[in-house]
Order: C-alpha cells, then structure tokens, then sequence
C-alpha cells in the first residue's frame, strides 16, 4: 500500500544515463515508501532541482560531463546540505573519486555495474532500497544534515548534546589480548577516516578490519587511511602476518581468515564459503580469529546494515575477549551494533570518541606491563 504523500522518502537522481536514470527510478519505486520527485543529468540540473523540491536524498552519479559529481557534491554540501548516496562504477578510478567524496560530506555509496544490472537487478535493487531507508531513517544523519542547514542559513555553530556512553573497562584484559578484529559496513569508510588515523605509532597489536565494500574500494580506502595514519594501513594479502601498529583491511569481495604459521597469525584470502551474502563477512573473520588466536581479542561491532559479526562475536565472547559496539548516537545506522546487544555480546558501548580513547588507552596499558615485566615485577 502506498504511504501518504507526506510520509514518503523523497528521492532526487542525478546521472547522465538515461538508462540508469530509468533503472533507479524503477528500482525506487518498487516500494511504496520511495518516491523519486526529480531525475537529473548532470551536476548542474540536480543542483538547481534539489534547491527547488528539497529532497530526504540524492543518488550522485561521480563521472557526468559540465559538471562532474564531486563538484556538484562540494556546491551541494556548502549550499543546500542533503544525504547524498554515491553512485560509483567499479573501477579503481572510481573507488578513488568515491573516498574523496566521503572527504567531501557523501553518507555512502552503490556500485554502478552496468553489466551486472540485468543479470543481478534483486541484489542490486534490495541493497539501494535498503540503504536509501537507512540514511533516510538515521537519526544521526538527519540530525547533522538539519545542523548543516542550520550553520549555512545562521552562520552560527550549534551543539548538539549526546547521553555518555557506558565506560569501557577492559584493563584486566587488556595485557593479554592477541589482536583487534572490526566489523563495520553501511557509513563505516567516514568512521574509519575518524578513527584509524588517531591510532598511536606503537599500537601494540594488529588490527583486522571486515568492511562490506566490492573489489578496488577496499584497497583505496586501505591507501587513503595509511596516508592519514601514524600506524601502517593496507588491504590484506594472502599469506601475511598480523603484527603490532599493522591495520589490515579485507579485500572487496573475498573473504578474509587466519591459520597459524610458525611463531605468527597469518592471513588467508579465499572465495570460501562462496555462498555467503557479505564478501568479505564480519562473522566468517571473527569465528576464524577466535579459532585461531590463543588469547582473548578485542571485537568492535560498528556502524551497519543487518547482523554480520553477531556470530563471530558470540566466539570472540567466549574465549574470554571483550567486546565494544558503537553507540547509537554516532551511528550512521544501527543495525549491526543493536543486534550484538541485543544478543548480550557486548560489553561497553561507545561514541567514536570513547572507541578512540580505548585504542589509546590499550596502548597505554599494554606499555605500562612491558615496564612491569622489565622491572621484574609481574604484571
């Protein structure tokens, strides 16, 4: 049944293809809680039609001729702040340009397969509903988009108050954990961007990083994040060891594990299980690194669609490991963070802020019983 007008998500798209102009729009559509008001063909036409019908969001095409995305992005988040979903080709030129526009204010992107449209329309038409609902439906994006469009028409800064987070406590812990493992999905490359770089240089552990991206897109938000970073980013590669001040992150579209070679973790990169719906899984990695670690881990569940990493920290769990989730107020979307405490697997929730300053304080602690250990005194 159709919502009323008032109560429907109204979209704006802008590309330069008829043919996916069209496409979106059908796919749109076919809900009944998703109105496309206006299609666009280049920068300039979404301009004017999203200052003219204020959309709840905008698809963004990155590679359109007048004006491309990015610029159009740029005028958009200085003039009329709005949600805007990228739309980006699977390409390493467009996983780039997709990291930059998250630089510039984008909330997330799709992938922009035109070969894969007619042989894969339900995947492809299931996750762009999905994630308009979601950023439509973010009380965290509709909070800061409202307080952009306050700070372009006052020019003043307001403050937004949030709750406290329960405290993290993992000091009886922290000596012993063997690495950090991430789940993090819909808005985490603007979370990432917020976090990795405040890592300390003498981090004392590795840090395995599952974030639901295709191909080409996990190895530019990788060099992109290094580039900001005092601790060494990379894409994971086959064969590899997990070490200290070392963050790897899980191929696009493969799946990322661990086995044991000689005194280190190594990784395993590989197409199994095929038959899964993330490429790379949250829940596959974490399963295999409390398999595969002696001691107890660190597990962080962070912004993100549905449920992946519930399982994998159910294992961290009872290894004896400690569990974080981002809190509600700093998520993009909450459903992976709600279902692991809705699960009971977590131990502390945390604004981006706290998981920063738990980072921080690991290492603190971890240098604090090295000094113990040296001095003869135990830890």
């Amino acid at each position: 049944m159709r919502q009323s007008e008032e109560n429907l998500i109204k979209v704006i798209i802008i590309d330069d293809s008829a043919f996916m102009r069209k496409s979106l729009t059908l796919m749109l559509e076919s809900d009944p809680e998703i109105r496309v008001i206006a299609t666009a063909r280049d920068g300039n036409d979404g301009i004017e039609k999203i200052s003219k019908l204020k959309p709840d969001i905008v698809t963004l095409d990155i590679e359109m001729p007048s004006m491309d995305g990015l610029t159009a992005l740029k005028i958009i988040m200085e003039q009329m702040p709005v949600p805007v979903l990228m739309v980006s080709s699977l390409t390493t030129e467009g996983a780039q340009s997709t990291m930059k526009a998250f630089d510039l204010g984008a909330v997330d992107f799709i992938s922009k397969d035109l070969a894969s449209i007619s042989t894969n329309i339900k995947n492809i038409k299931d996750e762009l509903i999905d994630k308009i609902k979601q950023i439509a439906r973010s009380r965290l994006v509709q909070t800061r988009f409202r307080m952009r469009r306050l700070v372009q028409s006052s020019r003043e800064r307001k403050s937004q108050v949030k709750p406290a987070p329960r405290t993290i406590s993992f000091e009886s812990a922290a000596s012993d954990f063997q690495a950090v493992v991430v789940g993090i999905s819909t808005g985490g490359p603007e979370v990432l961007h917020k976090i990795i770089p405040k890592i300390p240089e003498n981090f004392p552990i590795g840090m395995a990083i599952v974030q639901h991206m295709p191909p080409h897109f996990t190895k530019s938000l990788a060099e992109r994040l290094n580039s900001m970073s005092k601790v060494y980013v990379k894409e994971a590669e086959h064969g590899e060891a997990i070490e200290a001040g070392k963050i790897l992150i899980a191929p696009g579209g493969r799946q990322m594990t661990f086995c044991n070679e000689g005194p280190h973790v190594t990784i395993k990169i590989s197409d199994d299980p095929f038959n899964i719906l993330y490429k790379p899984s949250a829940d596959i990695m974490m399963k295999s690194a409390a398999v595969t670690f002696q001691g107890p881990l660190l597990g962080v569940i962070m912004t993100g669609m549905g449920k992946d990493g519930v399982e994998g920290l159910k294992c961290i769990k009872s290894k004896g490991g400690y569990v974080i989730a981002q809190d509600e107020e700093s998520c993009i979307v909450y459903g992976m963070p709600q279902a692991a405490l809705q699960e009971g697997v977590v131990d502390s929730m945390a604004s981006l802020e706290k998981i920063s300053l738990a980072f921080n304080q690991l290492t603190e602690l971890r240098a604090q019983a090295q000094t113990h250990v040296g001095r003869g005194e135990g830890i």
